[in-house]
């Protein structure tokens, strides 16, 4: 199984500042934010299946386009895994014929371009020999975590979360974890905001990171913009032990 990172920032403002999105192998994406717009159009049209973390627009944005894109060009529908308040939302307000047409109407009922499939927290699913799986995370619209298991070893993907005992639990119990990519958003001088939006700060991510009984290579995500270099320091001063890396867009992890 190998790991894509398209996108990784808490916001934009440059050239390698893309919104969330993770490439695994070139068939599934984990969100759609802005990084998918990088890929090709024939990448593009390879992917099958998108798992949503929940349905703020930094991890959604590029969803609309991309259907709409490779619509065409493509046999069999784009299915769509999110929990089942997310699927509400995107129809309400995203595939409501206002915003976007719905795609999973078009051009019929039984053969549109879009599917949607609900999931639970412990929904597992085998997509070719690799076993995705939705963690528990704790933000202000429902949300999910992911696992990605390629057998060999696992890739842990918190999705954006504030502090939550019951995802920890779950990682703990992972025998082959390997990868751990963690949001944390903001620095400490912005603790409240982080408190009210549901985000980890470094203070709260190492006390997070205190409930994890796993070794596991850490890498920070979703860092807001301007704040990431300030952010990382005080990350090094809590996790040092740790050796707690920036995730950057680019990167890849083979497992």
């Amino acid at each position: 199984m190998k790991v894509r990172i398209l996108g990784c920032s808490g916001g934009i403002g440059g050239r390698d500042l893309r919104t969330t999105s993770l490439l695994v192998d070139d068939d599934i994406l984990i969100d759609c934010g802005t990084g998918v717009g990088d890929l090709a159009l024939d990448e593009l049209a390879l992917i099958d299946h998108l798992f949503l973390t929940h349905s703020h627009l930094d991890h959604i944005a590029c969803l609309p386009l991309l259907i709409d894109t490779v619509c065409d060009m493509r046999s069999q529908p784009l299915v769509v895994h999110a929990t089942e308040a997310t699927i509400a939302v995107l129809r309400a307000h995203i595939f409501n014929w206002a915003v976007w047409p719905d795609f999973s109407e078009i051009p019929s009922v039984e053969k549109s371009f879009l599917r949607f499939v609900p999931l639970h927290v412990g929904t597992s699913l085998d997509i070719g020999g690799r076993h995705i799986t939705a963690l528990p995370a704790d933000h202000t619209v429902p949300a999910v975590g992911y696992r990605l298991d390629s057998g060999a070893a696992s890739l842990v993907f918190t999705g954006d979360t504030g502090p939550c005992r019951k995802l920890w639990e779950a990682v703990n119990a992972i025998d082959n974890l390997r990868y751990l990519i963690v949001e944390t958003a903001f620095s400490n001088r912005e603790a409240p905001r982080a408190a009210v939006s549901k985000h980890l700060c470094p203070d709260t991510l190492a006390a997070e990171l205190e409930r994890l009984t796993r070794p596991a290579e850490i890498y920070i995500t979703h860092l807001k913009p301007g704040q990431a270099e300030v952010t990382m320091r005080e990350i090094e001063v809590c996790l040092g032990s740790r050796d707690p890396r920036m995730l950057r867009k680019g990167q890849e992890f083979d497992f």
